[in-house]
C-alpha cells in the first residue's frame, strides 16, 4: 500500500542524508579541516518549510530550547496522526495552517513575538507560492525572498540554504561558534578565511561546528538574530 509513496520517500531520504555528495571531492577541497572526518555530510531536509521554521526558532536560543519550542508548535498546531510509535503523534504544521495563525497564538507558546511574526510571514510566503523552499528552488531568488521577510537576515537565510536547498557553498556569516572555532576572529575575518573552502563552505561549516561541539560540553550555543 505504500509503494506509490516509495519514490518520494527515497528522494527525501537522499536529500536528508546528502547522498549525492562526493566525499573525496569535498575532503580534497577542505584539506586539513576535513582530515579527521573526511566523510562528513550536510544534514538535509525532507521538508524545507520545517527546516526554515526551526531555523527561526533557533535564533539566539540554545539548541535544547529551540527543540522544545518546535515540539510545542507541533503539538499545538500540527495534525494528530496515529502511528506505532508513541513519540510520533503529530505532523508538522503546514504553511497554510501557520499562515492563518495570529502571531499572538505562537507567542503564547513561549516564542518571542518578533520570531512569531517572522514565522507567520514565512508561512504566508510559502503558502502563496512566492517562496520556494524545495530542492529545485532558484538559489539567488530564494535567498533574496527570504531576506525580504521580517526577522530573516543573512545567517538564517544561509542556514536554510544549507539545510533545505542543499547548497554546498552556504556560509552562515557572523555565526558565533564559527568565529570562535576559527580562533575568535571577527565576522569579516571569518568570511575571508572561508574563501579558501569554496565551493564547499557548507561542509566547512559542519566541520567547524563539529569541532566546536567536541571541544565544549556547553549546550547554550546561540545564533545571531536577524534585524
Amino acid at each position: 500500500g505504500l509503494q506509490r509513496a516509495l519514490p518520494a520517500v527515497l528522494a527525501g531520504v537522499g536529500r536528508l542524508c546528502d547522498l549525492s555528495c562526493d566525499p573525496q571531492a569535498v575532503a580534497q577541497g577542505l584539506g586539513s579541516l576535513a582530515e579527521d572526518a573526511p566523510g562528513l555530510r550536510v544534514p538535509g531536509a525532507i521538508d524545507g518549510f520545517e527546516v526554515a521554521v526551526r531555523a527561526i526558532l533557533g535564533q539566539q536560543v540554545s539548541v535544547k530550547a529551540a527543540h522544545t519550542l518546535a515540539g510545542r508548535l507541533v503539538e499545538a498546531f500540527g495534525e494528530p496522526v496515529t502511528t506505532p510509535f508513541s513519540a510520533l503523534h503529530h505532523l508538522f504544521p503546514t504553511p497554510a495552517h501557520v499562515a492563518r495563525l495570529d502571531p499572538a497564538a505562537l507567542a503564547a507558546l513561549g516564542i518571542v513575538t518578533s520570531r512569531a511574526q517572522a514565522l507567520v510571514h514565512l508561512a504566508r510566503a510559502v503558502a502563496a507560492g512566492t517562496l520556494d523552499l524545495g530542492p529545485c528552488a532558484d538559489l539567488d531568488a530564494t535567498l533574496a525572498r527570504l531576506q525580504s521577510l521580517p526577522g530573516i537576515g543573512p545567517w538564517t537565510a544561509q542556514y536554510i540554504a544549507l539545510r533545505a536547498l542543499g547548497w554546498p557553498d552556504a556560509w552562515p556569516s557572523g555565526d558565533v561558534v564559527l568565529r570562535k572555532a576559527l580562533g575568535g576572529v571577527t565576522s569579516g575575518q571569518a568570511d575571508a578565511l572561508a574563501q579558501a573552502w569554496r565551493p564547499w563552505r557548507s561542509y566547512a561549516t559542519l566541520h567547524l561546528w563539529r569541532q566546536a561541539a567536541a571541544a565544549t560540553t556547553a549546550t547554550a550555543i546561540t545564533r545571531p538574530e536577524s534585524p
